[in-house]
């Protein structure tokens, strides 16, 4: 009888493990299939590729990985968001991207580096699918069409990458902070040119390339001259004319 028992146990646990198995397999499946890396592809090449993947859960403030750290794989944005920054030589971080659902980054791991260039921080509590990258590899061998979509993914980050270069050394902040700000409404941050700022203003200013106190000066000089009304994370557009002005390099 006991040995019976056991056995029952033992079933029973295998099959709550398989269960959960193939939950966080259909929960990876979920996620690969809304990046636009996998998006293209037949159910079973995504099953197949879902199979060397695992998920990660992140708290609020949890790093990912750090520069020079080995690289695993690349991943995809479940839930939460993602920054991707490097530090600069005073110590402030230079943020290079944010990435939210369902975007895939560090796809450079797949080609030459055996390293991470850069780290990577959830913003908020976040889970992301980790592909493994010698799975991903060997996958890669058999369906060369994969390649395409890695390349596709990376030309995005290259471009958008390139654009910070760009901001960062040919504009000002006042150029680059109203330009966001204007992108934020066109994106439809909210009626009559009014939105939340999505990131902590700390965030705000590694992604502009700024310390916390520059853009503080630059808001409340926006404020100032009635551009815009700051009321804690909410931000009021009054002068969309005034905004342009700036972002195109022209004082009001």
């Amino acid at each position: 009888m006991i040995h019976l028992k056991q056995t029952r146990e033992t079933f029973g646990m295998s099959k709550s493990a398989a269960d959960l198995n193939a939950l966080r397999t259909a929960a990876i499946v979920a996620a690969l299939r809304k990046s636009r890396m996998f998006a293209d592809l037949p159910a079973a090449d995504v099953s197949t590729i879902a199979q060397g993947c695992s998920l990660r859960s992140l708290d609020k403030d949890e790093m990912l990985f750090r520069e020079g750290q080995k690289a695993e794989g690349f991943y995809v944005v479940q839930t939460g968001r993602v920054s991707v920054f490097r530090l600069t030589p005073d110590g402030r971080e230079q943020i290079i991207c944010i990435f939210q659902p369902p975007e895939s980054f560090a796809e450079v791991a797949l080609a030459t580096m055996e390293t991470y260039p850069a780290n990577a921080v959830a913003l908020e509590a976040s889970q992301v699918v980790l592909v493994h990258k010698a799975q991903f590899r060997d996958l890669v061998c058999k369906k060369p069409e994969l390649a395409l979509h890695m390349l596709v993914s990376m030309s995005l980050h290259l471009k958008h990458l390139v654009q910070t270069v760009h901001d960062l050394k040919g504009r000002q902040i006042e150029a680059r902070l109203a330009d966001w700000i204007l992108q934020q409404t066109a994106a439809g941050g909210g009626a009559e040119g009014a939105f939340t700022l999505p990131v902590s203003k700390k965030v705000l200013a590694g992604q502009l390339g700024v310390t916390s106190e520059t853009l503080s000066r630059t808001l409340a000089r926006f404020r100032n001259e009635q551009a815009i009304e700051v009321d804690g994370p909410r931000i009021r557009i009054l002068n969309v004319a005034g905004l342009r002005q700036h972002r195109d390099g022209a004082a009001i």
